[in-house]
């Protein structure tokens, strides 16, 4: 049943899941700790996506075990930024695209999003490449038509989004366990040599080839999309908005997230090792590939299941993956532009962008270069890196947004430290790369006209993201939700009531727009003063898509408030006025609101949207109008 959460009025993150797991009615430890434990499960499967698979395989064959301590000093850079991120979630309820977007100039957050987005499209180019592969491995379909295939997880998505939050978590939590389970028969089977492994924890880097490599680890691990998602999904739990209730929170999210992501490195370090004892030891330094490496294993560890259980996993990895790449995408579209696009609409968007190189690649160049790309796709993660954990490490640290939460100062200089190396690491790439291609074109003019011109407005844009705040303060900045915020009702001083009518209960759907008003006046016309009115409104963020009314996100907050205004304005002019909140997609919860209300008329207002705008941003009043048991009054804009 929905119900209306008493917040003050901000902007919700993942409306459709704010704050809809509730921790506050579970007492001890274990039973809080469950309640908290999730989001970060959500967010390590980006770090066992196929892309890690790719960097894992390639490093171990090509180096044996000497990356491994890469693998670890990756790990500790994730938990260390997905703790920050968490902290800015739980603290200032809002999410990381949220704060930029208050804090930076617009034109500084359209570039950001820009960024954020082709970190989005190359982490999803892992996944569609990672699960045609499995498919071929295990189905011996052809790679063009598993990529085809993967078009169709727009669909599960919907499907899971239906069901809520939990059961999402515990799918992703039963893939989880499908790759770790996969992994422990394979480090079994592979029985790697300690005291080489042991010397893999010594920092090392071989050769050029081995940083390159190392970086894909880093992007692989530390994915920019992560940090805006687990801000996101941490709003997701109901807990008590006090300095304790917060402390609490943050302590039973730290250990969520520690839990959850040495999962994930348990799994990075059993590929890598797994590579190192098969094919380095055996002298196949060139296994990039996972279908070579699927097919060795049978020879090498003399098992057919060794084989299938990897292809397996693969396939587990990828649509884990899917699931939190599309979250992350309607996080950075909402938060930097306001923008909502219908949930399904923004999946195909994004896979489809990841289907095309796909598509080429494999048509002109062979399926043996998929390993090739599915490492370039794990660097240029990393690249966008320190355009999301800079602005991080400037929000957790500005005492005056975070007061008694801001990060402590030894924090703070790990933190700087972190976003250092992996912003060093990046310009060297850069750098060393743009020069290889100097060197060996024929024509570099192209290279000077565009290239280099593009990585220095990048830089420039990094510098300013990094010193910008460090000249001023951070203030707060446009805050526009994206439906737009409630404004007072235009209702005439001398409109006719109604002397009698056969109305007593009227339902008014508002969606905070100039509509709102002729909706409310021409329900007053149908009612009069002795009827009563109940104000609906959809949460529809893509956390309340999945939690419903156990959100407590930024936006569900504003709604609520703007709710509120709403009825307290008809109630100073004497009205019987009162108000519900729905969470998900309208088309299903404003017929479940109308039945709640027991009433015998519905009041939409229509937009008149043309045909494009309705599949972007979906119709509601057709699916509403055959879904209730009461006349409905369809209010049209002049």
């Amino acid at each position: 049943m929905a119900r209306v959460i008493e917040i003050n009025k901000s902007t919700k993150s993942l409306d459709d899941v704010h704050s809809t797991v509730d921790t506050v009615r579970y007492s001890g430890f274990w039973k809080k700790l469950f309640a908290f434990v999730g989001p970060a499960y959500l967010v390590s499967v980006g770090y066992m996506d196929p892309g890690n698979w790719a960097t894992d395989i390639a490093g171990g064959s090509k180096f044996g075990y000497a990356l491994v301590w890469v693998l670890i000093m990756s790990n500790l850079m994730a938990l260390l930024l997905q703790s920050l991120s968490a902290r800015l979630g739980l603290v200032r309820g809002l999410d990381l695209a949220q704060a930029s977007k208050e804090a930076y100039h617009p034109v500084i957050n359209f570039f950001n999003w820009i960024l954020c987005e082709i970190a989005i499209a190359a982490c999803d180019l892992a996944e569609v490449i990672g699960m045609a592969i499995g498919l071929q491995l295990l189905f011996h379909i052809p790679l063009l038509a598993g990529v085809s295939i993967t078009v169709l997880d727009t669909v599960l998505i919907l499907f899971l989004q239906r069901y809520g939050m939990r059961k999402m978590e515990a799918f992703i939590l039963a893939l989880i366990a499908t790759i770790g389970f996969a992994f422990i028969c394979e480090m079994i089977f592979a029985k790697p040599v300690g005291a080489e492994l042991v010397k893999g924890l010594i920092p090392s880097i071989p050769n050029a080839d081995a940083l390159y490599i190392a970086i894909g680890i880093i992007g692989a691990t530390v994915m920019p999309h992560n940090l805006y998602l687990h801000s996101a999904l941490v709003q997701t739990r109901k807990f008590e908005r006090s300095k304790e209730g917060i402390r609490s929170a943050l302590k039973f999210n730290l250990i969520d997230t520690t839990v959850a992501l040495n999962i994930a490195l348990f799994v990075n370090a059993a590929i890598l090792i797994l590579a190192a004892a098969t094919f380095y030891n055996a002298g196949m330094n060139n296994v990039t590939e996972i279908q070579d490496a699927y097919k060795l294993l049978d020879g090498i560890l003399g098992t057919k299941f060794a084989p299938i259980l990897f292809a397996v996993a693969l396939i587990a990895a990828g649509q884990s993956s899917t699931l939190t790449g599309t979250l992350s995408g309607q996080i950075v579209m909402e938060g930097y532009l306001n923008l909502r696009l219908q949930p399904w609409l923004r999946r195909l968007i994004t896979r489809l962008i990841a289907i095309i190189p796909a598509f080429i690649t494999i048509t002109y160049f062979g399926e043996e270069s998929t390993g090739d790309l599915l490492v370039l796709s794990q660097v240029i993660l990393s690249l966008q890196l320190g355009f999301a954990v800079i602005p991080l490490i400037h929000f957790t640290s500005d005492k005056k947004k975070m007061g008694d939460f801001v990060i402590k100062p030894w924090v703070k200089i790990c933190a700087w430290i972190t976003a250092g190396i992996i912003v060093s690491l990046n310009v060297k790439l850069v750098i060393d790369t743009i020069m290889g291609w100097v060197t060996a074109s024929a024509n570099p003019l192209p290279l000077y006209l565009i290239v280099i011109p593009v990585a220095s407005a990048a830089g420039i844009l990094l510098l300013y993201v990094i010193f910008a705040p460090f000249v001023r303060k951070f203030t707060a900045g446009d805050s526009k939700l994206p439906h737009g915020e409630a404004i007072a009702l235009t209702i005439p001083a001398g409109l006719n009531f109604p002397i009698e009518s056969r109305y007593k209960k009227i339902a008014i759907t508002v969606d905070f727009s100039f509509s709102d008003s002729r909706a409310v006046i021409e329900a007053l016309g149908q009612g009069g003063r002795k009827a009563q009115y109940i104000l609906l409104h959809v949460v529809e963020t893509a956390g309340a898509l999945m939690m419903r009314e156990d959100i407590d996100d930024h936006e569900t907050s504003a709604d609520a408030a703007s709710l509120r205004m709403y009825v307290e304005q008809l109630q100073k002019l004497g009205l019987d006025a009162s108000l519900k909140l729905g969470y998900g997609n309208p088309k299903l919860s404003i017929p479940d609101l109308v039945e709640e209300s027991n009433a015998d008329l519905l009041v939409m207002g229509a937009h008149g949207h043309g045909t494009l705008k309705d599949i972007a941003f979906g119709t509601t009043l057709e699916s509403v109008r055959h879904n209730v048991k009461i006349p409905v009054m369809i209010v049209r804009e002049k």
